[in-house]
């Protein structure tokens, strides 16, 4: 058995090897990181705890993980993220999961469909294991919110973990999980990622499909960002970074903007 701090330090392909060659289960790997959060990030507690996640479904992520698990050992094929973790930025659809986009306005609103990007990484088998901290709406560099305590930077709690992406940023510096889902209008990817001491990119507008979440106008206010906003993850390697940005980025009907999937892959030496 593979020890859960060694799971928590995997990056996603690594994590994802091994699930696929069955010296970890998925079933493993959310334990792992659930136990983790567990330890940092306790929900009931209000004390200097790094505060990044404002939801938590253990039992969902845990049926997941089982299905995936059955679905390897009967030989099924399964995706190329089979059994990894993985949080989501709370502005971002969850079907199923409270989406609260860090205001008493949507405390608790639940979305009846997933966003495009929620969708993918799903079909690829990633685990969502529950909602990352954000301020209000997105509005803000920090991880300030009315509905819960700021988001500590690991490194150092008294300060900030950046924004608005606050908890992915430390959530993936922590190893809750090895990658996490951000979005970024003005820094909101880049800025928890250098200050968490992570990778995030910023993709061409399009390149990820934005459904519905800033497109939904039911829903005020979360759907204000629909002109700037960008989706990308929040990772600990380059690699994990242009693999989950290459497998978010195709061309979708309903998102404005789409753009062709990217490579990701460089340019070929001439003679070589």
């Amino acid at each position: 058995m593979v020890a859960s701090s060694e799971i928590c330090r995997m990056d996603a392909a690594m994590l994802a090897r091994r699930i696929a060659a069955k010296d970890v289960s998925p079933v493993e790997a959310v334990d792992a990181v659930l136990d983790r959060l567990d330890r940092l990030d306790r929900l009931d507690r209000l004390d200097r705890t790094l505060h990044m996640f404002t939801t938590v479904v253990p039992d969902q992520a845990r049926e997941a993980a089982k299905q995936l698990a059955a679905d390897i050992t009967a030989g099924h094929e399964v995706g190329s993220l089979a059994g990894v973790p993985t949080g989501v930025k709370d502005l971002i659809y969850t079907e199923g999961i409270r989406t609260a986009s860090g205001s008493h306005a949507y405390a608790d609103f639940v979305p009846d469909e997933d966003d495009v990007v929620v969708e993918r990484i799903k079909a690829a088998g990633a685990v969502v294991i529950g909602k990352t901290q954000v301020p209000e709406f997105g509005y803000s560099g920090t991880g300030q919110t009315p509905i819960a305590e700021p988001t500590r930077n690991p490194w150092n709690l008294d300060r900030t973990s950046g924004g608005s992406s606050a908890g992915s940023g430390a959530a993936v510096a922590t190893g809750v999980g090895p990658f996490s889902l951000g979005s970024d209008g003005g820094g909101s990817v880049r800025i928890p990622a250098s200050f968490c001491g992570v990778y995030g990119i910023k993709p061409t507008m399009g390149r990820v499909p934005l459904y519905p979440g800033t497109k939904d106008h039911r829903y005020p206010g979360v759907s204000s960002w629909e002109s700037i906003e960008h989706i990308g993850p929040l990772t600990r390697t380059v690699a994990d970074t242009a693999r989950l940005a290459s497998s978010g980025s195709v061309r979708w009907p309903r998102s404005k903007g789409g753009a062709r999937k990217a490579s990701f892959r460089p340019p070929s030496r001439q003679g070589s």
